[in-house]
């Protein structure tokens, strides 16, 4: 964590200088804004946190409920939600009171006595060690409470405006601010009283009842797997040996999937209720918890459980349903006019609770979205960048739910329907990236280039998240984490992976000019050509304000010299313009990034987005491609540059 460089901090580090629209920032909801969230739920949340970061950016974020979130349905919380905490700042302390799942069980009929459950098999969560961050089961309202006090120390001092319903919205074709959302009070003195909020852009994140989606004429679309399900978040006493890990337990009674809970006591029950009637009309869903809970012993047995307390519980039949579009301009209209509702989360997504995947993926549509709006609203990209969320997102939502009812699909099985008596464990283990979050790789787009050059860096697929790996940083010699320096701060990352040459070497104790090298090239050019990227940050702001530009070198630290490293790599911040030495890098001895990650030793440009996405790999001396890249990208009306 950096700080001092506005001045001396004495109090909490994370709490960022008050700026822009965070200076007398009204306690009432305005009557305009740039941004109107709807449910602060977790893609509203995450949404509302990057937004908060745009201290010129007007965002609010409306909710229904009179308060925060005290109990959330979800709890799962993958790895690569994890690397997401830590770009927000707070995925140590969330570790520290989650509970880390490292690996799942299996119990199924024992075949001596097919009327009592054996263990059969221990799978590892992660085993290719995919992320440096553990699977977590936490609370839900904890995530929202933790995205919230991002909010508060922003420089934009946001917070939720709880005791707000959506009721309904108009678009007009033009005008500074073309939507008009109408709100209803739903707690306190005015309650049911109505007001309106015009705004640049709403986001619907108001859950799988939308109010927005329906007002924007999406439809959802989908199926019913006619299987209910009942859940329950219990204390109780049992002899079951594996009730703190999570597993997969199957018996000629049903199947059940058990999720410990943070806290060392509490856990979660998905119960096996059976094939619904087509003629059910949802009388499932009033089946009790003593029903629940009696079904559970008879899957569990020759085990039992005495339940003591009941936090929370549900009945749901599974559901796979997906909306044409996410956004309110209809698919035949697609280009003719710029999307100003969008919706994300739930709102346009929904599948079962069994794989752990509706709020992780919801967090990452608020995510694509948050920051993307950011730009635009700050000027730094054209609106063409709207159009980008709903393409990525909804093949995303797409790939989520193919998987979702393949995992319910199985769990839902007797064991005698199965193919083997391994095959549910050895699909959990062909398909472990997905469930833990890292099998989304966007397409080609404006902000994803094609693979030409992808043989520089192979650990880096284009596309894909930015999977960190550790470094030494040269201005201390501590090891650290490459992708924990990324924070959710809107900035695109440009990582230059030196060629053997480095950046400023030092030789016998004293200093020499670096020897001839492309990198010193390319800092050159990111630095002073009109076309570099680098150079349409505004004039006043900070170099490094829109671009985090960073260098890692092959030889060890104790070899830079950073009395000779380019200033761009050295750039100056803050209202003193100190010196930020922490962005000059070499490869750590035991665990080299150019070998872990396949970095070419001739060097390469690895261009990461806001969200950690990958989107471009490029030789260092491709700075007419790089230009390319990012000129369509940056600011509306700066021309882009044709490649020769």
């Amino acid at each position: 964590m950096q700080f001092h460089h506005y001045g001396y901090v004495s109090g909490d580090p994370r709490v960022k200088p008050i700026a822009g629209v965070g200076i007398d920032r009204p306690e009432e909801l305005p009557d305009e804004v740039d941004v109107l969230i709807v449910g602060a739920g977790p893609a509203g949340m995450i949404a509302a946190a990057q937004l908060s970061q745009f201290p010129d950016v007007v965002t609010r974020i409306v909710d229904r409920r009179p308060g925060r979130l005290e109990m959330g349905q979800a709890d799962g919380i993958q790895a690569r939600s994890v690397e997401t905490f830590q770009a927000f700042g707070f995925a140590e302390r969330i570790v520290a009171e989650a509970f880390w799942q490292t690996e799942m069980v299996f119990w199924k009929p024992d075949p001596a006595d097919p009327s009592r459950i054996v263990r059969t098999k221990r799978t590892p969560d992660d085993p290719s060690g995919v992320s440096e961050f553990p699977h977590l089961l936490v609370n839900q309202a904890r995530v929202l409470d933790y995205f919230a006090e991002v909010m508060a120390n922003s420089p934009t001092r946001a917070e939720p405006d709880f005791g707000l319903e959506f009721e309904s919205l108009e678009v007009a074709e033009q005008g500074e601010y073309p939507v008009t959302v109408t709100l209803v009070h739903t707690a306190g003195e005015r309650e049911g009283q109505r007001r309106t909020v015009r705004a640049k852009y709403v986001m619907g994140a108001d859950g799988a009842h939308s109010r927005v989606r329906a007002a924007i004429g999406c439809h959802m679309e989908g199926d019913r797997a006619n299987h209910a399900w009942g859940v329950m978040d219990v204390l109780a006493v049992t002899d079951f040996p594996d009730i703190r890990l999570k597993a997969s337990i199957q018996s000629e009674a049903g199947s059940i999937l058990l999720i410990p809970r943070e806290g060392g006591f509490l856990f979660r029950m998905y119960v096996d209720l059976g094939a619904v009637p087509l003629d059910d009309h949802h009388h499932v869903r009033e089946t009790t918890i003593e029903q629940v809970i009696a079904r559970a012993n008879e899957i569990l047995h020759p085990y039992t459980l005495d339940v003591k307390n009941v936090a929370w519980h549900s009945v749901y039949e599974v559901g796979h349903r997906l909306t044409d579009r996410f956004h309110d301009v209809e698919t035949d209209a697609a280009g003719t006019r710029t999307p100003r509702v969008f919706i994300a989360g739930d709102a346009c997504h929904t599948h079962s609770a069994k794989a752990g995947q509706g709020m992780n993926v919801s967090m990452q549509d608020g995510w694509n979205l948050g920051w993307k709006l950011g730009h635009v609203l700050e000027g730094r990209a054209p609106e063409s960048l709207l159009a980008t969320y709903s393409a990525e997102r909804q093949v995303v939502a797409q790939s989520l739910i193919d998987f979702d009812k393949q995992w319910s699909a199985m769990m839902a099985k007797k064991p005698e329907e199965f193919a083997s008596p391994s095959e549910l464990e050895e699909f959990y283990a062909r398909t472990f990236e997905f469930p833990a979050g890292f099998m989304t790789q966007y397409a080609p787009s404006l902000i994803v280039a094609e693979a030409t050059h992808q043989a520089l860096a192979e650990g880096y697929p284009i596309g894909k998240r930015f999977k960190s790996a550790m470094v030494t940083r040269v201005c201390d010699g501590n090891p650290v984490h490459l992708g924990h320096h990324a924070t959710a701060d809107g900035r695109w990352r440009i990582y230059v992976f030196a060629d053997a040459a480095g950046v400023g070497e030092s030789q016998l104790g004293e200093s020499r000019p670096g020897a001839a090298s492309a990198v010193l090239d390319l800092a050159e050019w990111l630095a002073t050509s009109p076309d570099s990227p680098v150079t349409a940050t505004p004039e006043g702001a900070d170099r490094d304000a829109w671009f985090d530009v960073k260098v890692i070198t092959q030889q060890p630290y104790t070899e830079v010299d950073l009395g000779v490293v380019p200033g761009l790599f050295l750039p100056r911040t803050g209202p003193f313009q100190l010196i930020d030495y922490e962005k000059v890098y070499a490869a750590a001895p035991a665990d080299d990034i150019f070998e872990s990650r396949g970095i070419d030793r001739a060097g390469a440009i690895v261009v990461v987005r806001p969200d950690q996405y990958v989107a471009n790999v490029l030789p260092l001396t491709a700075t007419d491609e790089l230009a390319a890249f990012f000129g369509p990208i940056l600011r509306a009306g700066r021309p882009a540059v044709q490649v020769p």
